[in-house]
């Protein structure tokens, strides 16, 4: 190129020139530099052509090396990416990162201390990050949205998610009636012993209403969802119930959790006060069913000793519940529980917890039959707690407050309302959501990476040294088999099929708390419908408006719901280290979820059976022991993590982060460096493990209700990794939380990628460098 401009400068350099000294007129001067400078190629010696022709091959040699060299340049320094989306992510990364950290010695803080600095947690939250703000902002849409009722066209169920949040809204309404609504409905059920001698012989119909159509599970969980060992099939299963507690161990070890034990019992006081009991009566009587559900809790299994699935599963028939815990009158138990199907005891059913059901049914047959009833009563109460007047808001608040270290605030009504609209019609709402923000390109985006990390995720496959290779075929077989659901299910885009989703579901404009009843009986009908039937693919465990993603075993599919599919995780102005890095990593994660310690027992099919080789299995234990102990060793405000608890998620953490990155790695070769960002200092590779400690969700495998019960995720433990939260949400989510704390799933995550240390220049034995990593995946 600069030989061409000077080129055409000495040609100008002719062409402009006027004066006679340079451009003489006179034939004998003409003739003498035609005699110098052009001599004609016969009159040259053999000698010159050679050195004329040399000099020509040379000259062009050079001219292409130059063009070669530039090319080669310009695809290895692409230069700096100056649009106003890359500055403006730019800005956003550089204010997050905290240089005064060596990367190489805590990559947590290195990428996320300047936010921790710079966000302490808002008033009334026990966590925050930037993916709270993502939620806020969908929370702002769906406001609008159901506010909204100007809009045009929209259906039937829509109308409905709207007049929900307009009784939810209804704060005069609900002001007025206060506790009566809750009180009518105690009544009818049966009493309790609070406000009025009690002596009934009515156990069985008191645990058949509430757990049919209040859907609570004060003594076990009985469900629908697909047979794991029959994955075309629906059938009852049967698992151990929750606690009022987030945690068995709040009971068990009473010595380190008394504050958090006596704000619950002050919380169950204080709800029975305002329900018409005396401070005295109230109080004697919560003290009973703590120490009730202290023993209840004794008997439930640690979620750590229920990973192993083929272990814990068991298909009887119904008639065998009689024997297994007779306590309860199962055929008339289930036969309301699933009305209208008709059952016979013959009914195939799957129980997760058969030595915990022998045992709660020696339980309820030892215990006075008042305080059962009242137990039964209070798990109603505590469901209808957030659907009630302020003084029970203000009651909760209280509890909360202690459970989780959150400051009083005052969070505007319409939140809870939103949020309690998109749980009831959350699929009505997501269709105007997605009609509203979700472009198509981005689903097909979505997509294609969904793709780039399969092929990533199978190529590791074949560098795996601990695996047979007939395991490893049938390994590949089910990461092509993997399903993808991106953005939300196709039938919310069909008006005629959504209102016939939702046309059982009645729901008024004034009346907030019938609305809930009436959404709790729906939910029951919706449930009963499913038996038998095969799974479809189209129901969702998440509606489109959530920031998540999760993995479901018995259909061989991962989700990723349309509210994930934004900044901060993914933007087509973006340069790709931070989309892989982000969304991308959301994607690996999930996909190794199928091959964690609980996914791999199934097969491609959604089945639970043994599709290894016996050798594959216990290297896969010997691999996994890694990572047990690895971040077994990690703690949290002097508390030690649970490395077993976590074990699956910090398989998915390890696993898709190297399928990201070798996914990104390939798109490279394929397309070329790209634009750095500008003012960071960062290579693109770099950039991929800042984007994915800045970005990354802590999704989880949010699987049905029958596997969030076996492996539990909290609604809360979806955030973005750099984060704050309290101390007792931290100690909450290191005895609940099947993810490790932010922190770790960072730092025990990069210190066990190679590639991390060589891009970041980590000497060998530094703290993210360690000699000896953990490698499965």
């Amino acid at each position: 190129m600069s030989s061409y401009k000077r080129a055409t400068l000495d040609e100008e350099d002719l062409m402009d020139s006027t004066s006679d000294d340079i451009y003489p007129s006179s034939p004998m001067q003409v003739t003498y530099r035609q005699g110098r400078g052009h001599l004609c190629w016969p009159d040259r010696t053999q000698k010159d052509r050679r050195l004329l022709l040399l000099v020509c091959v040379l000259s062009v040699g050079l001219f292409i090396s130059l063009i070669m060299s530039g090319v080669f340049y310009k695809q290895a320094h692409p230069g700096l990416c100056l649009t106003e989306p890359c500055i403006t992510v730019a800005s956003a990364v550089m204010g997050a990162l905290d240089r005064t950290v060596d990367p190489c010695h805590d990559f947590f803080n290195f990428a996320c201390g300047g936010w921790v600095k710079k966000n302490p947690l808002p008033e009334g939250k026990s966590r925050w990050s930037p993916f709270s703000n993502l939620w806020e902002n969908n929370m702002h849409i769906m406001k609008h949205l159901l506010e909204n009722t100007t809009i045009k066209g929209l259906s039937e169920a829509e109308e409905k998610a709207q007049r929900y949040y307009q009784a939810c809204m209804n704060e005069t309404k609900i002001e007025e009636l206060e506790a009566k609504p809750l009180q009518q409905l105690i009544s009818q059920i049966g009493g309790w012993a609070l406000t009025e001698p009690w002596d009934k012989d009515n156990f069985q119909e008191v645990l058949r209403t509430v757990s049919a159509g209040l859907r609570t599970s004060p003594f076990f969980t009985v469900f629908v969802s697909a047979d794991s060992k029959n994955s075309n099939s629906n059938v009852i299963q049967v698992d151990q119930t929750s606690l009022g507690l987030p945690s068995r161990d709040y009971y068990l070890n009473k010595t380190a959790n008394e504050k958090y034990l006596n704000a619950y019992l002050n919380f169950l006081v204080e709800l029975g006060v305002l329900l018409g009991g005396s401070e005295t009566t109230s109080r004697a009587m919560m003290e009973e069913i703590v120490d009730f559900e202290t023993t209840l809790a004794n008997i439930t299994v640690p979620q750590e000793e229920r990973r192993d699935e083929e272990l814990i599963y068991h298909r009887m028939k119904a008639k065998d519940l009689t024997t297994l815990a007779p306590a309860v009158e199962w055929m008339p138990f289930l036969t309301e529980v699933f009305s209208p199907v008709a059952l016979n005891d013959s009914e195939p059913v799957v129980v997760y917890a058969k030595d915990y059901l022998e045992k709660v049914s020696n339980l309820i047959t030892t215990t006075n039959k008042s305080l059962l009833n009242n137990y039964m009563m209070m798990k109603v109460i505590r469901k209808m707690v957030s659907i009630l007047d302020q003084r029970f808001q203000d009651v909760e608040q209280r509890f909360l407050e202690v459970m989780y270290g959150t400051k009083k605030s005052c969070t505007p009504r319409w939140k809870l309302c939103v949020s309690d609209t998109d749980s009831a019609l959350g699929f009505a709402l997501g269709a105007m959501f997605v009609k509203a923000t979700f472009a198509d390109d981005s689903k097909v985006s979505a997509e294609d990476m969904v793709e780039e990390i399969k092929w990533a995720f199978k190529d590791s496959l074949k560098s795996n040294k601990w695996m047979d290779s007939d395991t490893k075929k049938a390994a590949e077989e089910k990461a092509d088999a993997l399903y993808n659901m991106v953005g939300y299910p196709e039938f919310i885009m069909n008006s005629t099929k959504l209102d016939n989703v939702f046309n059982e579901f009645m729901v008024v404009s004034d009346l907030y708390f019938q609305n809930v009843m009436q959404y709790y009986n729906f939910s029951a009908r919706v449930t009963a419908d499913q038996l038998r039937k095969a799974p479809n693919r189209n129901q969702w465990s998440m509606t489109p408006p959530t920031v998540n993603a999760y993995y479901n075993p018995t259909k061989n599919e991962m989700v990723l719901p349309a509210g994930i599919l934004q900044t901060p995780f993914y933007s087509r102005s973006w340069p790709n280290a931070l989309n892989f890095g982000g969304i991308g990593v959301v994607m690996g994660h999930e996909l190794t979820h199928a091959f964690d310690d609980q996914g791999r027992e199934y097969d491609k099919d959604g089945n639970l059976r043994p599709w290894w080789k016996n050798s594959s299995v216990e290297a896969f234990k010997k691999q996994t022991q890694c990572m047990v102990e690895q971040y077994g060793n990690y703690s949290i405000n002097k508390e030690p993590l649970n490395g077993k608890h976590t074990l699956g998620e910090n398989i998915a953490d390890n696993g898709g982060l190297k399928a990201a990155y070798k996914a990104y790695v390939n798109w490279i070769e394929k397309n070329g460096e790209e634009p750095t960002l500008p003012a960071l200092g960062m290579t693109n590779h770099q950039l991929f493990f800042v984007g994915f400690a800045q970005r990354m969700n802590v999704h989880c495998v949010l699987r049905p209700d029958w596997l969030m019960l076996r492996s539990p995720t909290s609604n809360t433990s979806n955030s973005v990794w750099c984060s704050v939260r309290t101390p007792e949400s931290s100690h909450e989510g290191v005895m609940t939380d099947p993810h490790s704390p932010s922190r770790f799933r960072v730092i025990g995550t990069v210190s066990n990628s190679h590639e991390f240390s060589k891009h970041f220049n980590c000497k060998s034995d530094t703290a993210m460098n360690p000699k000896h990593k953990c490698e499965l995946w």
